[in-house]
């Protein structure tokens, strides 16, 4: 599929100049700096020293104040509080993080997820019976609740109070709760509104123990966070740059148990970024609600002893082998069903059902299907006698907008801009699909569903030096809105050791007009630019700047995202 290529725009020259003589980089490195929003030297020290003294007040937050003071009333009146969260890498770590640092001192609480398959998103109606069966008076919900106004009204019926803190947008209607955390609520001034479901607990946390107790105790399950900010892909800028920064060096130094447990089956050798966590830890934490209940993903993260967590991660590991066959039987079957339906093939969306297929890895067939297809997904199936499912989006799409213009049609739905979840009546699908391409197709515009490389600088292969590739590792964690940087650099050729591997993937070593410099290029899944590259043409190339470990020796090394040729 064709790539488009957009360079960021230029940045301020002068900014550029000032800020590399006041920390001494290069301007390459400057100008990095400068088009993530850093223009001086208190600025630059502030995200290369990244201190927990950074975070905010979360007494800022609305409603922090009145959560706070109903959890110590519970605390302190001995009342049973239950730790409610979704099923998601999000939820299951946000009840991990909240149940671990209050079990730690209170022993009337517990925790409870809902069942994927039987209850579905958000709170339900059975959730709120079990809390009452079982005497809870206080539910704290983590991940969710924000769209659960009907839920919360049904436990306060119940004698039951509530304490929401979701990160996703609020409906019309903010829900009767005792307090409702959602620094995306229009009346709420907190000064970072992009915090994951379990940086939201976390947050709850520190106001509780800035007021009642120590907050360096939050340290000790501050990698929780960080997978969490991973998995959900929430921007790695600001306070969760930050959480991200001080959970990794957790994760890689002391993890806990349960996250020490996976990362040791995950097999991966190299030290965990963002990346890592995305594709190692989250999909594994994820397969318990996927496939079983999420409950075991909790127990897992929340095991206190090496063993206890190594002797759960092997069952979740089964867990996420089924996951995965799942998974790919399901994607094929997709695929297959859009490439032999020639509507579908040129169709701006692509909504696909299924009865059979299973719910648990919907989401991750739809993100497959825009990777292959590249336009706005909904992957649906049936649960409890109706239709539900998960979309996916493309780059500056509104995902939930569209969505949400077909409201009329749905029962329920909720996300992000570029992920969303929706339910329906079987009588619906054909009218949504219909209704959906419509609004999708007079809303996108044609460059939006062409792939996007976005180039950060055109750089000169000589400038990447072993000293340059030390300050850029010192920009991470990279994530959305700080991604790793790439490069483009033009009148490259190939020097030698052309060489394929894996009848997929291609290595060479390239050199670039006008300069001795030669450097490792290595390019995965990139098997269509090897005959051109034969022919020894000049190419412009995009590519990331890595570090390649072989036999015990260190070397930079590029990686390629797409090539040009002259």
């Amino acid at each position: 599929m064709e790539k488009r290529w957009i360079q960021k725009p230029a940045a301020d020259q002068q900014v550029v100049e000032a800020l590399s003589k006041s920390i001494n980089v290069n301007p390459y490195l400057a100008t990095l700096l400068v088009q993530r929003g850093i223009s001086n030297f208190d600025e630059a020290k502030h995200f290369f020293r990244p201190s927990l003294h950074h975070l905010h007040d979360p007494f800022l937050m609305k409603d922090m104040d009145k959560a706070v003071e109903r959890l110590h009333t519970a605390i302190t009146q001995g009342e049973k509080i239950l730790v409610y969260g979704d099923y998601d890498v999000d939820g299951t770590t946000s009840v991990a993080l909240v149940y671990s640092y209050l079990n730690n001192f209170y022993p009337h609480c517990d925790f409870y997820l809902p069942d994927r398959s039987k209850e579905g998103y958000g709170v339900s109606k059975d959730g709120i019976i079990w809390a009452e069966e079982n005497g809870f008076s206080l539910i704290v919900a983590l991940d969710l609740g924000i769209k659960s106004a009907d839920m919360v009204l049904m436990a306060d019926h119940k004698g039951i109070d509530f304490i929401i803190c979701d990160h996703h947008l609020p409906g019309d209607q903010i829900p009767q709760a005792v307090a409702v955390l959602d620094p995306k609520r229009k009346d709420c001034n907190y000064p970072f509104p992009e915090l994951s479901g379990c940086g939201l607990g976390y947050k709850l946390l520190q106001a509780y123990a800035k007021k009642y107790r120590n907050v360096n105790e939050l340290g000790n399950y501050i990698d929780l966070v960080a997978v969490s900010i991973a998995s959900d892909i929430v921007p790695v800028n600001g306070e969760n740059r930050t959480l991200a920064f001080f959970g990794l060096e957790k994760l890689n130094r002391q993890p806990m148990p349960g996250l020490k447990a996976l990362i040791e089956l995950s097999g991966s050798k190299n030290e965990m970024d963002i990346a890592t966590v995305v594709f190692t830890l989250g999909p594994r934490i994820n397969a318990a609600g996927r496939v079983s209940h999420a409950r075991f993903a909790v127990e897992l993260l929340i095991a206190k002893t090496d063993e206890e967590a190594m002797m759960l991660a092997e069952k979740i590991n089964i867990k996420n082998d089924e996951r995965r066959e799942f998974d790919l039987s399901i994607t094929d079957e997709a695929i297959s069903m859009i490439e032999s339906d020639e509507k579908l093939l040129h169709a701006k969306t692509t909504v696909l059902y299924k009865e059979t297929w299973h719910k648990g890895v919907i989401g991750i067939v739809a993100a497959r299907c825009v990777e292959k297809f590249y336009r706005p997904t909904v992957i649906l199936t049936e649960s409890n006698d109706m239709i539900t499912g998960s979309a996916r989006s493309v780059k500056d799409f509104d995902l939930h907008e569209a969505i949400s213009s077909c409201s009329d049609l749905l029962e329920k739905f909720g996300g992000h801009k570029y992920a969303a979840g929706l339910t329906m009546k079987k009588e619906n699908l054909p009218a949504f699909q219909q209704k959906f391409e419509e609004v999708v197709s007079s809303t996108i515009t044609d460059e939006m569903l062409i792939p996007v490389i976005e180039i950060d600088l055109e750089l000169p292969l000589s400038a990447i030096t072993p000293g340059f590739r030390s300050i850029l590792k010192q920009m991470a964690p990279f994530g959305p809105d700080n991604h790793k940087p790439v490069f483009k650099s033009g009148g490259v050729f190939v020097k030698n050791s052309l060489a394929s591997f894996k009848d997929k993937h291609i290595r060479f070593l390239a050199g670039q007009q006008g300069s001795e410099t030669v450097v490792n290029v290595v390019g995965f899944d990139m098997m269509e630019h090897y005959e051109p590259l034969l022919n020894n043409h000049t190419f412009t190339m995009a590519y990331t700047i890595e570090e390649n470990t072989y036999n015990g020796m260190t070397s930079l090394q590029l990686r390629l995202k797409d090539i040009k040729f002259d």
